[in-house]
């Protein structure tokens, strides 16, 4: 089975993404100065949200801003850096319907939570608060993508399945 998801729902989605994205990338800037990948790759993924093509260097550093997260050896920076990676993989997404699928479209934002909730000395309050500006902020539309997809996680034990089921039910609702 398969969804019908368009580059146009890929650009939506990767505009969101990258909006969620940038919001912790001086979160990663402060604890890597010179280390510019999670921004690239952001801003790669701007161009292409913004109408041009999925092109061999979007992949490149999208996979370079994961990379980045490995290498940082701080939780905060590696969460910021995975938001930026993961929102340039979303011009990858394919039409598979799983629910494993939501968690790469809706992945940019729990890393952003995560990263804000943990340079908050771990105060869920704050990660609550990424997840309600994230909702806020899509659009009717991407709203509408993430409806087509199908169900992802239910909440569970971890910190990040409470975040990803808070914002797949915000999205949905």
């Amino acid at each position: 089975m398969s969804v019908d998801l368009t580059d146009g729902d890929r650009r939506l989605l990767g505009l969101w993404a990258a909006d969620c994205a940038e919001r912790v990338l001086p979160l990663f800037e402060v604890r890597a100065p010179g280390d510019s990948r999670p921004r690239e790759a952001i801003e790669e993924l701007r161009v292409f949200a913004l109408g041009g093509k999925r092109t061999a260097r979007l992949r490149t550093v999208a996979w370079a801003a994961l990379a980045a997260a490995r290498e940082v050896g701080d939780p905060v920076a590696i969460a910021a850096a995975r938001a930026a990676g993961y929102a340039a993989g979303i011009a990858y997404i394919h039409a598979l319907a799983t629910p494993h699928q939501v968690n790469h479209v809706l992945g940019p934002v729990i890393s952003q939570a995560q990263a804000r909730e943990l340079a908050a000395s771990d105060d869920p309050s704050v990660g609550d608060e990424e997840i309600r500006w994230a909702i806020g902020h899509a659009s009717p539309a991407v709203r509408e993508v993430v409806r087509r997809l199908p169900v992802g996680n239910h909440p569970g034990h971890t910190r990040r399945s409470v975040l990803l089921h808070q914002l797949e039910t915000g999205l949905r609702g």
